[in-house]
């Protein structure tokens, strides 16, 4: 009868302390410590999570997967992109051409990378089109002069739809000079639509459709290569190498782990790096729990004999102390996994506000990969946060119960 108060009496325990004020103040702060600790791993997870989403949701949604270069001009693209699609594992292919530009508007001068692409492929394919205004690639396919720039290039340059501006082309490898050589050429370009993807490619990027483009150049058609976008980016490499090995011709391949895969890593780096450090923090605040029942065992001698002598075994005072441990580390998990979940959500509207209120940027897509906080909340993340805390407040409890059960009753009595 009496073991099954044993969760009884470590309820009773946990809250016992109260009588005295450093057993009170040490297990508050046991359960404060470990509040924060969850809290504070729930929510930068959550944001480290929501760059991992926007690095591929995003930032690789923009940049082509694998692109397959030719060594000459490629005037067959129709038969390449055919051929690349007939992969199963290529989900769609679109010809490319990259111009170096400089976009002129009145005395403002700004550096771009021009891509040429089939407006139309881009149409079916679907990858810019959530980041772009209404009809743009509609308006891009079908005017000759169409021009799409980045959000933060187009407010550079104060240029919004409809507005005018004009490229110097200078196209590497081809010879788009003026007919009396004396000079790159200039094309007049009418703004069809802007592109704001809130991250750094909004910097620097134009789009033209490269058929309208040639044509007015007048030179025949052709592209520089193919842009490949896979059902699974993460098998680019591979793919990669497979496309260059089963294509005829003078081609060569680079993918997104060449030109982003850096900083891809970097992220999952500061995650697992962020992880480890805020887990050293949990272990900190789970291990004040020692302290905290140290303390009332000492406390609690007294008792613990009278319960001994009644017919409590040692292992029925090493349980009461494990459950008293247990629930501050419950305790602790619950308002800390609760501040998280209230807190993570909100946090990028947070920084916007802050950014408003202070008129100053925390986050710029010309220093950092996305222009604003991203928070993606994962419950596996919350659960192992938990069930980690858990263990560490089970683990931490292991010494002072059993330095509890090893207390003699008649010396603890002798002085009583």
């Amino acid at each position: 009868m009496l073991r099954s108060f044993r969760s009884l009496i470590g309820v009773r325990y946990s809250y016992a302390g109260r009588l005295d004020h450093v057993v009170s103040f040490l297990s508050m702060l046991s359960v404060l410590g470990l509040v924060a600790a969850v809290a504070v791993l729930i929510l930068v997870l959550s944001v480290m999570n929501g760059f991992d989403r926007e690095m591929r949701e995003r930032i690789l949604s923009l940049v082509p997967h694998v692109t397959v270069h030719g060594l000459e001009p490629i005037h067959d693209w129709d038969g390449l992109v055919a051929n690349i699609e007939s992969h199963p594992e290529v989900q769609a292919a679109s010809p490319v051409t990259m111009f170096n530009a400089m976009i002129l508007r009145g005395s403002d001068v700004e550096t771009a990378l021009v891509t040429g692409l089939s407006a139309q492929r881009e149409r079916n394919i679907g990858q810019l089109t959530p980041f772009l205004s209404e009809n743009a690639l509609e308006n891009l396919a079908s005017q000759a002069n169409g021009l799409i720039l980045g959000g933060a290039l187009a407010t550079r340059l104060n240029l919004k739809t409809g507005g005018q501006t004009r490229l110097m082309l200078l196209p590497a490898g081809e010879d788009f000079s003026n007919t009396d050589g004396q000079g790159p050429l200039l094309l007049d370009f009418v703004v069809v639509g802007i592109l704001n993807s809130g991250t750094e490619v909004d910097q620097s990027l134009a789009l033209v459709d490269f058929a309208h483009t040639y044509e007015r150049l007048g030179m025949p058609v052709s592209a520089q290569g193919v842009r490949v976008v896979l059902h699974d980016l993460f098998a680019a490499s591979r793919l990669a190498w497979e496309l260059v090995r089963s294509l005829e011709g003078p081609y060569y391949t680079t993918d997104w782990m060449r030109t982003h895969g850096n900083l891809y890593h970097a992220i999952q780096l500061s995650r697992n790096l962020i992880m480890i450090l805020l887990v050293s923090i949990i272990a900190v605040a789970a291990f004040n729990i020692v302290a905290s029942l140290v303390l009332i065992v000492l406390d609690k001698r007294a008792d613990i004999a009278v319960l001994r002598s009644l017919g409590a075994t040692p292992g029925d005072i090493n349980r009461i102390f494990i459950i008293q441990g247990l629930l501050i580390g419950l305790l602790g998990c619950a308002l800390g996994t609760l501040l998280g979940l209230l807190v993570a959500p909100v946090a990028g509207d947070a920084v916007q506000a802050l950014e408003g209120l202070f008129t100053i940027k925390f986050l710029s897509s010309d220093v950092y990969p996305i222009s604003y906080l991203p928070v993606d909340v994962r419950w596996e993340d919350v659960a192992a946060i938990n069930a980690t805390a858990m263990a560490m407040c089970f683990l931490a409890s292991l010494i002072p119960a059993r330095r509890a059960a090893l207390i003699a009753p008649a010396d603890a009595l002798r002085w009583e």
